[in-house]
C-alpha cells in the first residue's frame, strides 16, 4: 500500500476501508486510475478485514478473487470498502466495493470484488 500511497481510513472488526488519492502516475492511457490499482486497494481492504478477525499470530493471503469493473475509475479520491462475509478458522470469504469521489464529494461505484482469504500461521510471512 505504501508504494501506491494508499492508507487505512477505517478499521473495525470485519471491516476495513482503504483510501487512495488521485495520482497521475497511477493512471492508464485514457487518464483513468488503472484497474490494477483499484483491484490492489480492494484486495488490501479485503485482506485486512479478514485479518482483523484472525488470531494475533495469523497472517492472511488471498486465495482467489473475482472483480467486476463497473465504470471507468476517474475521481479525486478512491475508497475501497472491504467487508467479511463469512469468517472461518482457515478460509474467510470477503467482498469489496471501490468508490470514486469527485471534487464535490459525490461518489460512484467503480469496482466490485468477492474473494477468499486463507489464514496462515507459522509460514514465515513478513510485512
Amino acid at each position: 500500500m505504501h508504494l501506491l500511497g494508499a492508507r487505512l481510513a477505517r478499521v473495525v472488526p470485519g471491516e476495513v476501508d482503504v483510501e487512495l488519492s488521485y495520482r497521475a502516475d497511477l493512471v492508464q492511457q485514457h487518464g483513468y486510475l488503472h484497474a490494477g490499482v483499484t483491484t490492489a486497494i480492494a484486495d488490501s481492504a479485503c485482506g485486512y478485514a479478514a485479518l482483523s478477525l484472525m488470531m494475533p499470530e495469523a497472517a492472511v493471503l488471498s486465495v482467489e478473487y473475482k472483480v467486476n469493473l463497473l465504470s471507468p475509475a476517474r475521481g479525486d479520491r478512491f475508497l475501497a470498502l472491504g467487508r467479511v462475509i463469512k469468517s472461518g478458522r482457515t478460509i474467510t470469504v470477503v467482498r469489496a466495493e471501490v468508490l470514486a469521489f469527485d471534487v464535490q464529494g459525490d461518489a460512484r461505484p467503480v469496482l466490485a470484488m468477492q474473494g477468499t482469504m486463507i489464514t496462515s500461521i507459522g509460514r514465515g510471512i513478513t510485512d
